[in-house]
């Protein structure tokens, strides 16, 4: 996929830290990272704290591994999706955004992400390394399907109204502007 693959590669888990991972995905994403504390993540998931740093180590860890699930989830559907996907395949990617990810109505979970976490939290490496590979197969696609294009200029045009779509959903919970960013897409693809 990419040169950041490792940060994108989810871990082996057992039953205990599949079920802490599934309810702090859960509530950091519809409360944010900050918000929620390891007492309730431990609540929700049925596991005492202990279990949990048994499992992740820390907070930090865990939120880490929350993102890499994310990607990787979001990613086999992104996946699926284009297999399906008439050209210009690129327009797909802004379907799966604005349709395939487990919750959308707070906009991207990789910026919410990135807007709480101070730069050196090991999160980071894992959204700049989703974000990248984005960018990558936007890329991809352009050249496959547009080779009359600049391939890195459209996926670069692509990319930023793909994110400012998906980042202004998250504010006002509209997909209105997804659907604009995906028509001007369209339009850049010819």
């Amino acid at each position: 996929m990419t040169t950041d693959e490792g940060e994108l590669v989810l871990p082996d888990l057992t039953p205990a830290a599949g079920r802490i991972l599934d309810a702090a995905a859960e509530l950091f994403y519809l409360h944010g990272i900050h918000a929620v504390g390891v007492d309730t993540i431990a609540d929700a998931s049925g596991v005492t704290k202990r279990t949990l740093y048994d499992r992740f180590g820390s907070k930090d860890v865990l939120v880490a591994t929350y993102l890499r699930a994310r990607h990787a989830a979001w990613w086999a559907r992104l996946d699926e999706r284009l297999a399906e996907a008439p050209e210009p395949r690129a327009l797909a990617v802004f379907d799966a955004y604005a349709q395939d990810a487990p919750s959308v109505e707070r906009g991207c979970a990789f910026l919410n992400a990135a807007g709480e976490l101070p730069a050196g939290h090991p999160a980071h490496a894992v959204i700049r390394a989703h974000k990248h590979a984005v960018r990558v197969r936007l890329e991809e696609l352009v050249r496959a399907d547009r080779p009359d294009l600049d391939a890195a200029a459209t996926a670069e045009h692509l990319f930023l109204l793909l994110e400012g779509g998906v980042a202004q959903r998250g504010i006002d919970g509209d997909a209105r502007l997804m659907r604009s960013a995906r028509e001007l897409a369209a339009r850049l693809l010819g």
